[in-house]
């Protein structure tokens, strides 16, 4: 057995898994000893678990773990919950491996690990949806997906030296700075900062509207190392928009390798959601 899938007692061995994680990929498999699927992916779980090995694999059984299986509201078998930093960001059901591999390689992370250089928070990147996410003056060649990984690639403005990032997360996380990567020729220069808006801003609305907070980066603040933001202003956020008014050296194209946004997602479980399978704790079904 690979050293990160571990086989789950009860609530309490849980909630300290998933602490124990941090900001790592946590894949939960619910499972149950009558349950054939269940049984017949339990080695692909294990070679998952080995492929990846820095994401944590638990398994639980929804028979010996009714409380675990009740906050969750696991009704069905085999369940996939996938977690990071203590939060539920998506969720499968059924034994098909290829699917829970997908699922396994779309919230691994480009980087594995989302390590962000900021004690208590991480890289927000595998929060964004990128499928609700767009940008305003991208050059159609180097568009706003290819800045938001280090898989190579850049974002480029097309008509002039500005751009405006509309950035949705899947749920409400806490922002205490950004990285940004860039060339210090043609990298950001002024930037606006606007949170919460339920469409994407004109650039008449960005020049306009005063900003939540307003950077101006030198050359030496685009190499990634991180940028703080006023944390107290940036406490709910479900969208980001950065405004790059200008860059570096005042030409018409500004660029940017990488960009991220670091913080802590907040915390969705709703306890009053509760609700146990069956009978009392300790109890069959």
């Amino acid at each position: 057995m690979a050293g990160n899938l571990k086989v789950i007692a009860d609530q309490g061995m849980f909630t300290a898994e998933l602490a124990a994680a941090g900001a790592r990929l946590v894949v939960v498999d619910f499972t149950a000893s009558w349950c054939a699927p269940c049984q017949r992916l339990a080695p692909k779980f294990a070679e998952f678990a080995s492929k990846y090995p820095k994401a944590v694999f638990l398994k639980v059984d929804v028979d010996e773990c009714q409380e675990t299986a009740g906050v969750y509201q696991v009704s069905a078998t085999p369940t996939f919950i996938f977690f990071r930093s203590k939060v539920k960001i998506d969720r499968i059901s059924g034994a098909d491996p290829n699917a829970l591999e997908a699922k396994i390689k779309q919230h691994y992370g480009d980087d594995a690990d989302t390590e962000s250089g900021v004690a208590g928070h991480m890289d927000l990147s595998p929060f964004l949806c990128k499928n609700q996410s767009e940008c305003l003056n991208q050059n159609d060649d180097h568009p706003l997906d290819s800045c938001l990984s280090q898989e190579g690639g850049f974002l480029q403005s097309d008509c002039d030296e500005q751009l405006i990032m509309y950035l949705t997360f899947n749920q409400s996380v806490k922002l205490h700075s950004l990285k940004v990567k860039a060339p210090p020729a043609n990298g950001p220069k002024k930037i606006k900062i606007f949170i919460n808006h339920p469409n994407t801003m004109d650039f008449d609305s960005a020049m306009s509207l005063k900003p939540v907070q307003e950077l101006e980066l030198t050359s030496g603040d685009l190499d990634g190392t991180p940028v703080a933001l006023f944390y107290v202003k940036f406490q709910n956020v479900t969208n980001v928009t950065v405004f790059v008014e200008d860059n570096q050296d005042g030409s018409d194209v500004t660029q940017i390798d990488y960009f991220s946004l670091i913080g802590s997602p907040i915390s969705s479980t709703n306890m009053a959601d509760f609700k146990r399978i069956a009978g009392k704790k300790g109890e069959s079904h």
